[in-house]
């Protein structure tokens, strides 16, 4: 009787991060004091997405780190990178859900996060006015 009830709660925990953390993300894009800067993300698992700061995008939780590179007239191009790493719960989840459960989360990227928000600096040009960036 004992061996059905564990293999019934163990196949519920299989993919743990995936039902708990879900397999997306939000993250917040801002470039501090430049408000309406055309940011583009881009990683091999998302392709390219484009977003005007200050911006909140909802990502595909992945492996890959997250290229960002900001613009705008009159101010020096901005880039950075949202960072992935593997999350905590993982590990629980190789004791809990075995082999199954870490394949189920690194096949989804739920086993995966993001940097919650960054922030790219830009720097004025001076003596630059709008619309004539050089």
């Amino acid at each position: 009787m004992r061996i059905p009830v564990i293999l019934a709660v163990g196949m519920l925990l299989v993919g743990c991060a995936s039902i708990t953390r879900g397999t997306s993300q939000t993250v917040a894009v801002n470039t501090p004091g430049v408000a309406g800067a055309t940011c583009t993300l881009s990683a091999p698992s998302i392709g390219a997405q484009t977003v005007v700061t200050p911006a909140t995008v909802s990502l595909p939780k992945g492996r890959d780190n997250i290229s960002v590179h900001c613009s705008k007239d009159c101010y020096q191009d901005g880039a950075g990178v949202i960072a992935s790493t593997v999350e905590g719960m993982t590990a629980g989840n190789i004791l809990l859900g075995g082999v199954v459960g870490l394949g189920v989360d690194a096949a989804s990227g739920a086993m995966n996060s993001y940097t919650p928000e960054i922030q790219v600096v830009m720097v004025p040009i001076p003596g630059c006015r709008a619309g004539s960036r050089p």
